[in-house]
């Protein structure tokens, strides 16, 4: 048994907590903390069993690595904001603890995220003999797990890559994000990026679209190719891919929202200067849109992620398809959030599980592709993350 400090109390923190709540053989002690520490309390009076609370700020390495000595956990898992990655694993470094994450770091005053600045921490948490696990989300997290576990299963060698994340659900809001819509927004407004022959191709934002057809009753739906960090750690593990691509699916209403948006100047990250004071529109448009926080009980749908990858077995071409799907309402009714939420914090869990338990080991700065995928994906499965394979036909397309 273990003790865990969580660091954000937003929804997927909700579910990180709930999960591990209910898994006492596991995590013996949790800590769940928060700059708001009234939104720890709230989700603490709801769990089965008693947990602490916490108030810090994740943006000052000395206040997590006071909590850190004062909690005295084996395992410090980030929650918070993508900002906040480096100042946390600071924190850890200093205190001799491990960390585990769902989404890589990113500067608030650049609209940029990738894996350099994490990776850099690698010889320094050997050193120290500690381990960092980065990206222990959906996407990034269990897309890694599932590109693993293909490799292990289903090919002798791997040429393409393309995950689909489809969000098919409703909430009702003319517009609204599913995450935080600050980085959200910074995401999906990003010029696209993948992977082709030994090097990275360049897209304009929202430039190359796909119909893909999700199963299990989703239907088609519009993709859009994105950049994703997965795409990064994925091709330095398996370096004979030849082609990488990440999509994502966004509703006529909601690309229509974001293209006024920009256009009128809400998406900017640079501060501009209103009656006097400096804001940054948007955060400003942030404190404007619903909390995803409370899209959970109006929320309908199904999400679903999976993987679509080609290459050969035993000298012949073979195309294989391993994904989720995920109710929302179902969701709802076990832990108060919504899919998305749900579907980066169980994974959020089992990661903890597999460092607590001395499965996943070892000093240093690690992706989960990097370990032994199959107790990772029977945990999944079995606390509430089902996933199912197929193998398409090789010349079948979208």
């Amino acid at each position: 048994m273990g003790s865990v400090l969580v660091i954000g109390a937003g929804g997927v923190g909700n579910v990180v907590v709930r999960k591990c709540a209910a898994v006492p053989d596991v995590f013996e002690r949790l800590c769940l903390a928060s700059r708001t520490v009234s939104k720890c309390e709230r989700i603490a009076a709801d769990l089965p069993r008693p947990i602490e609370t916490a108030q810090v700020n994740a943006d000052d390495p000395a206040q997590v690595a006071a909590l850190i000595r004062k909690f005295k956990p084996d395992l410090v898992l980030n929650v918070a904001l993508p900002y906040q990655d480096l100042p946390i694993m600071d924190a850890c470094l200093e205190t001799g603890v491990d960390y585990l994450d769902t989404a890589n770091y990113e500067p608030r005053d650049e609209a940029k995220f990738e894996y350099k600045w994490q990776w850099a921490y690698h010889d320094r948490f050997r050193e120290k003999g500690i381990m960092a696990l980065l990206g222990s989300g959906f996407d990034p997290g269990v897309t890694n797990i599932f590109c693993a576990h293909a490799q292990k299963h289903h090919f002798d060698e791997i040429h393409t890559i393309d995950i689909f994340d489809c969000n098919a659900g409703d909430h009702g809001h003319p517009f609204a994000t599913n995450f935080n819509p600050e980085i959200n927004i910074r995401e999906v407004s990003a010029n696209g990026r993948y992977w082709a022959d030994g090097q990275w191709v360049q897209t304009a934002p929202m430039e190359i679209k796909h119909t893909f057809d999700f199963p299990e009753g989703i239907g088609p739906r519009d993709a859009y190719l994105l950049h994703h960090e997965e795409m990064e750690s994925l091709g330095k593990q398996y370096p004979e891919i030849r082609r990488m691509r990440f999509w994502m699916t966004f509703s006529p209403s909601y690309l229509t929202h974001l293209r006024v948006l920009e256009n009128v100047g809400m998406t900017r990250i640079d501060p501009v200067v209103y009656e006097g004071r400096e804001i940054v529109p948007l955060r400003f448009l942030q404190a404007l849109l619903p909390d995803p926080g409370s899209l959970g009980p109006r929320t309908t749908g199904k999400t679903c992620i999976g993987c679509w990858v080609r290459g050969e077995k035993d000298g012949r071409p073979r195309a294989y398809y391993v994904y989720n799907v995920c109710d929302h309402r179902e969701c709802f009714r076990e832990v108060g959030s919504q899919a998305v939420s749900y579907t980066t914090g169980v994974p959020a869990a089992v990661g903890a599980k597999m460092l607590l338990s001395g499965q996943w080991s070892g000093p240093g700065v690690f992706n989960l592709e990097q370990f032994d995928p199959d107790p990772f994906l029977a945990t999944l499965a079995e606390w509430g993350l089902p996933w199912t394979e197929t193998f398409p036909p090789y010349e079948q397309t979208w």
